[in-house]
């Protein structure tokens, strides 16, 4: 490439970026402008003139400047996208996403705002979200026609509308859903008299939380169903499964049923509040435990009915939080048994701390000792070429950022210890004791430790196994050039593991640039190949060719 077309690349890649920007920019102001207009006519009829001038005018300013300045440049930027280099620009594709997810959560939540507000009765709130949802409500389905134009709908992250409303439908669902079961719950559990808010009958809100869940699940339904969010795979999809579905459902989870066994601990052994108290957090313990087990496990059978990576994946974040839960279990039992050493007289506050750990423990232990299974050492040096090898290259990352993350706050705690030690033997304070002050550090440093060493042992044993077993795999491929328009370094990798050869990366003249090739099965293509060199090529389809050569 020249000098002359790269200074031309770089300047429409600017010009793109400061004229999307500033199409946002134009319409959340003239969104806002009508917004206000919108919510004076509702409040005050035809009237639009009311005490607050200054609000009446930046209003009007929003709205009759902004908004034609918005349509206008929406006009010269609507008639370029007819060349496809523009529908393929990463800023085309960023604008269409960002107003997308924008006016969706703007227009849902004041919508179901309005709704939850009607059912209260007794305020006229609901006005301004309705004005606000409806108007965001009009800027999600402009944005939504055009994200789904046959001739100029983005080509830059096409998925990421449907990704990202999906989870969004998700979590507010969720959110509603824990919230109405959790006042059905603490009705029968503690009684209603307990569960009026305000004055309010307990029945209002879990309707106005239903409006939250009913709304928040026909927007996942929408784009998870009715847009095909449940088939996509890859980039942000994989992203978004793993994140929310697993990681957010599993703390969901496990956080409730934490609680919920703390709960039931303090019931059989620590009942020094009065029942209504105890039982106070049990009611929402249990709704998140039941509505987040319910998202964790669908999302876990998704991962496991997709690749290999997205699989183990799944499998290491879920073993990550359980671990997160049993390491915190054990750094409070330790807290709280220091306590008790050094207390004459068994205390309620020890003995609930100590419930406390002892839940999070019972939680968050089997959880990882199912799913991390450290006694099956066969499932952690799978031998084979191909996925198996990309499985235990992330295993052991997931190993080292355990460790690193382990050794920092090891280190952290061990200066907290040191300063208090100080602390106590500098200042001139009668009584207190040493223990009592460093206990809680104490504690957070033998968990760490444990997990940090164990962690550490078992990464230096998984990679002592693959050096030892290296010498008897029967080389059959001498080199490799690998031809791709796609990023080589996972294919790379793969054939490295399979072959032991070394590769050369050639890049495609004419870019290919397409889906990514499977590298598993790049693994099994290159199986029983035997030549001196071999030539791989990945076709912009994703397609691969393998071709032993003569020489």
């Amino acid at each position: 490439m020249s000098v002359d077309s790269a200074a031309g690349s770089a300047q429409r890649a600017v010009r793109r970026l400061i004229t999307y920007l500033l199409l946002f920019a134009l319409v959340v102001i003239a969104a806002v402008g009508l917004s206000g207009l919108l919510e004076r006519l509702l409040e005050s009829g035809t009237e639009l003139a009311t005490a607050d001038v200054a609000g009446l005018a930046r209003s009007l300013a929003f709205a009759l400047v902004g908004g034609p300045l918005a349509a206008l440049l929406w006009w010269v930027v609507w008639r370029r996208l007819g060349d496809e280099t523009e529908r393929a620009s990463v800023g085309w594709g960023l604008y269409v996403t960002a107003a997308y997810v924008l006016s969706l959560i703007l227009a849902l939540s004041n919508l179901l705002s309005t709704l939850a507000t009607l059912i209260g009765g007794q305020s006229l709130q609901w006005r301004s979200s309705l004005a606000t949802g409806l108007v965001w409500a009009a800027v999600w389905v402009w944005h939504r026609w055009m994200w789904r134009h046959p001739r100029k709908r983005p080509l830059d992250l096409a998925e990421a509308p449907t990704v990202l409303g999906s989870y969004i439908g998700l979590v507010i669902g969720v959110s509603g859903a824990i919230t109405a079961l959790s006042l059905l719950l603490d009705v029968a559990i503690r009684g209603a008299l307990t569960t009026g808010t305000l004055g309010k009958p307990w029945w209002i809100s879990a309707l106005q939380s239903l409006v939250w869940a009913a709304g928040g699940g026909l927007v996942w339904w929408w784009h998870w169903k009715h847009d095909g969010g449940r088939m996509l795979r890859g980039g942000l999809a994989s992203v978004g499964l793993i994140a929310v579905g697993v990681l957010g459902a599993g703390v969901l989870t496990l956080g409730g049923a934490g609680v919920t066994v703390f709960v039931l601990l303090r019931l059989a052994f620590d009942r020094t509040e009065p029942m209504d108290r105890l039982l106070e957090p049990l009611a929402a313990a249990v709704a998140a435990a039941a509505i987040g087990s319910l998202v964790w496990v669908y999302h876990r059978g998704l991962a496991r009915e997709s690749s290999e990576a997205i699989r183990q994946g799944s499998r290491l974040v879920t073993s990550g939080v359980a671990l997160v839960a049993a390491a915190s279990g054990i750094g409070v039992i330790v807290n709280a048994a220091l306590a008790l050493a050094v207390t004459p007289f068994v205390g309620t506050g020890p003995r609930t701390l100590l419930l406390g750990g002892i839940s999070s423990l019972l939680v968050g232990g089997p959880v990882w000792w199912l799913t991390w299974k450290p006694l099956d050492r066969t499932s952690a040096v799978t031998a084979g070429p191909g996925v198996s090898g990309t499985w235990q290259g992330a295993r052991r990352v997931y190993l080292i950022v355990v460790f690193g993350l382990s050794a920092v706050v090891a280190v952290v705690t061990l200066l907290v210890i040191g300063f208090r030690i100080f602390e106590f033997f500098l200042a001139d304070v009668s009584g207190g004791s040493l223990v009592e002050s460093i206990r809680a550090p104490l504690g957070l440093l033998v968990a760490t430790g444990l997990v940090a060493g164990y962690h550490f042992a078992v990464w230096r044993r998984e990679r002592a196994v693959p050096a030892a077993e290296a010498p008897a795999r029967k080389r059959t491929i001498g080199h490799v050039v690998l031809v791709t328009g796609t990023d080589p370094a996972p294919l790379h990798r793969v054939i490295e593991e399979a072959t032991g050869a070394g590769v050369t990366v050639w890049r495609r003249a004419d870019g290919g640039a397409g889906p990514a090739a499977d590298a598993g099965r790049l693994a099994r293509e290159l199986e029983g190949v035997v030549a001196a060199r071999v030539l791989v090529t990945v076709g912009p389809d994703g397609r691969i060719d393998v071709i032993p050569l003569l020489g």
